[in-house]
């Protein structure tokens, strides 16, 4: 019974449409489907018991489930509530495929219906499970809809089982996908000094590292004249900013890198022959490794001014976030709570780094010390994600054991 409704309540939540937009200045959240998903979820709060489940004017939704151990310290459960614009995110149909017995899954639409077991190793683990993808023509939204109703899951079981348990905070974000999960998160009204995101993959892993991560800008500014008498006058900036992305090695574009590897990836290129721009994410595991591909960035501007006479090169650099793990590793409790509860459950944990960030890397930051855990989506942004629905048991499970862990201590 308390499957099928975690199965019901993640169906629900994917098919209310709430993508993020990204460059969005003059409103937050950046869409307003975000904030019609906030005020269903208040309410499902509400309906459960949680009686303070409240939605703020920036789209931020706080709850509290009452623990049973007053001596035990508060934590918080974090999920967010928009999916990345990345892919179709409208009219999502999830499909159900049964008794997965194996094998390469069939999507009934869509214009590359296929998810191959070949690409989806991952899928051999699930044999006999219950797999649930979209019919191909939008993402699913596990990312992070599988959390958000895996949190709720979790506190209704909580909330029926008697065994000690501190107060447990709830808190789902808006504009996460975009960069701004944080951006107006209250940290004193929420109120606790250790959380988890559920925004991983398997119950298994526990993610304690990100990437440092900031953006550049590139602008370059040339001289147009008409293109019959521009010889030894045109300066064209959209001919230098095409021999500036030449300069970037391959070994410091992200399809050629893995594991620990950072990289400088161009995003987007857009001007003319008088100013053309370069914007590019910036990404290192260490903050040195960030200044050098940054210094890359300035050392290049200052190699084409010389190669271009009379063209100007800016590189703005603005921080996005740090390796979480800076700050966590200066308390980590929160890791080896989590760590132990994903052993109590039978599993072999893991300790992992996210080639990305996440709403816990500035949270970290903030003081609010906030590792990852698994979510159980797969193929995240993309029209072949899916979920099976043990690894969305599993993680349930796991926020219930973290919840009696830290109602053990004082």
């Amino acid at each position: 019974m308390t499957t099928k409704r975690l199965v019901e309540r993640f169906v629900k939540y994917v098919k209310i449409p709430s993508a993020s937009k990204e460059g969005v200045e003059d409103r937050f959240p950046s869409t307003p489907e975000q904030l019609e998903l906030a005020r269903i979820l208040v309410k499902d709060l509400l309906e459960m018991g949680l009686s303070d489940a409240t939605v703020d004017e920036h789209g931020y939704v706080f709850a509290t489930l009452p623990g049973t151990n007053p001596k035990a310290p508060v934590i918080g459960f974090i999920a967010h509530m928009d999916t990345s614009p990345a892919s179709p995110g409208e009219n999502v149909k999830p499909v159900f495929h049964e008794n997965y017995q194996g094998g390469d899954i069939v999507l009934p639409a869509g214009t590359n219906p296929v998810l191959h077991e070949k690409d989806n190793p991952e899928l051999k683990n699930y044999t006999g499970d219950t797999v649930i993808t979209t019919d191909g023509t939008t993402l699913l939204g596990a990312d992070d809809k599988a959390g958000i109703a895996e949190i709720l899951e979790a506190a209704q079981r909580l909330k029926d089982d008697g065994r000690p348990r501190p107060d447990i905070r709830i808190g789902f974000t808006p504009d996460e996908e975009v960069g701004n999960g944080t951006a107006h998160f209250d940290i004193k009204k929420f109120g606790v000094k250790y959380a988890y995101t559920l925004d991983g993959s398997s119950a298994a892993e526990v993610e304690d590292e990100t990437f440092c991560a900031d953006s550049a800008t590139v602008t370059i500014t040339g001289a147009d004249v008409h293109p019959g008498y521009a010889k030894g006058k045109m300066i064209n900036a959209v001919r230098i900013a095409a021999r500036f992305i030449e300069l970037l090695p391959p070994g410091l574009c992200p399809e050629y890198t893995e594991g620990r590897e950072g990289y400088l990836h161009p995003m987007s290129f857009t001007g003319d022959v008088t100013k053309t721009s370069i914007n590019f994410i910036v990404r290192d595991f260490a903050l040195d490794g960030l200044k050098e591909k940054e210094k890359f960035l300035s050392d290049s501007a200052l190699f084409l001014m010389r190669e271009y006479p009379g063209s100007k090169i800016e590189v703005q650099l603005k921080e996005s976030y740090r390796n979480m793990k800076y700050d966590l590793d200066k308390d980590p409790v929160v890791v080896e709570m989590a760590m132990k509860a994903v052993k109590n459950l039978g599993l072999t944990p893991k300790l992992t780094s996210i080639r990305g960030g996440t709403d816990g890397s500035r949270l970290s930051a903030m003081g609010l010390l906030t590792p990852n855990i698994g979510g159980g989506g797969k193929n995240f942004h993309s029209l072949k994600e899916w979920i099976a629905v043990g690894e969305m048991e599993k993680c349930t499970k796991l926020i219930m054991e973290l919840a009696w862990l830290w109602g053990k201590k004082a």
